[in-house]
């Protein structure tokens, strides 16, 4: 329903977005990019490896400068918006919280598989010690039903979350199911909930819509949707849809539209559209940094990526298992005689 509910936007063109340019951010680049979306109003500012602190690894992608120097150059230009991070337990430490909070860092993103949320127990109850603000991030949601993810969601909630997450990181979601999982959330728990959507499937605009509709008031996105898959919903649209629709985001859609085409646009290094290989990670339900890795795996092995993709898709992979990507092409390969 429109009117003059306010909606909290997360920009994570440079967490998020980072999968999409395999990591390689130079501390100018984010300098620039943080100081126009600060300009622009933006609430909360995400920066990170695209798979969180401490990513930067062989498994993931090697980021091209450290965390440290991505930090202090997001901090040193953030004079109104809150300087965000992104931590999944079992790669991000306590120690690597402690360095993005000397860095800058005011609230931290805490992201589990959408099953798991009981691994993130230590990690929310550190982060709020810290005095962080806390978001609670289930991954992969369309992995679970909407009763499952109520149950998840209220774990996040029993530990200290400030904000619960519905994450379709597969961008595999329709709208009805979005709003399934978003209201399930929003009429259990008593703290804000928020949406996170990839645009395989030509619907992050669309879903974050429903989600919005279904109670949401936190929602995420990227400058031309930069990020993992076909990427994330394109921010500088969202904010003029909900001003089209009467929602206030604080966000100066001009400005916006003038970080998203001046400083984000000429470092992409393709135009982020829903090409074929990215269009069957949401039909097969995969996630969305999986992309380059089976596009990889596919020239290596002659293969074509949408057969990597939906095989994946049946093993019901998850975050964390890009190392078997590889496996799964030689397998194919092999059983075609390859």
């Amino acid at each position: 329903m429109s009117g003059t509910k306010s909606i909290h936007l997360v920009d994570t063109t440079l967490r998020d977005g980072s999968h999409a340019i395999s990591h390689q951010y130079t501390a100018e680049q984010i300098a620039t990019i943080a100081a126009g979306l600060d300009a622009a109003g933006v609430e909360y500012i995400e920066v990170s490896h695209g798979d969180g602190l401490a990513g930067s690894s062989i498994n993931y992608g090697r980021s091209a400068i450290s965390e440290e120097e991505m930090l202090k150059a997001a901090s040193s230009v953030i004079k109104k918006g809150t300087l965000t991070v992104l931590l999944l337990p079992g790669i991000g430490t306590q120690e690597d919280l402690e360095m993005a909070i000397h860095y800058g860092a005011k609230a931290v993103r805490v992201a589990t598989h959408v099953t798991e949320a009981d691994i993130a127990q230590q990690h929310i109850a550190m982060a709020k010690k810290m005095g962080l603000k806390t978001f609670g991030f289930l991954m992969l949601s369309h992995m679970a039903s909407p009763e499952k993810i109520v149950e998840q969601a209220k774990l996040f909630e029993s530990y200290g979350a400030d904000v619960i997450y519905v994450a379709d990181s597969a961008g595999a979601m329709l709208p009805e199911d979005v709003k399934a999982r978003i209201g399930a959330v929003v009429n259990t728990v008593s703290v804000p909930v928020g949406f996170h959507a990839h645009n395989n499937l030509t619907l992050a605009t669309a879903n974050s819509l429903a989600a919005i509709e279904a109670g949401a008031s936190y929602i995420d996105g990227t400058c031309r949707g930069l990020g993992a898959g076909a990427g994330n919903c394109q921010i500088e649209a969202l904010v003029g849809v909900l001003n089209k629709k009467g929602y206030q985001t604080g966000v100066d859609l001009y400005k916006i539209m003038d970080v998203a085409e001046g400083l984000v646009e000429p470092i992409m290094h393709r135009p982020q559209v829903v090409r074929n290989s990215a269009f069957m990670l949401g039909y097969a339900g995969v996630y969305s940094s999986f992309l380059l890795h089976a596009d990889r795996a596919a020239a290596k092995f002659n293969l074509d990526p949408r057969d990597i993709l939906v095989e994946l898709g049946n093993k019901k992979m998850v975050g964390g298992q890009e190392d078997m990507i590889i496996d799964v092409a030689y397998q194919l390969a092999k059983k075609r005689g390859a």
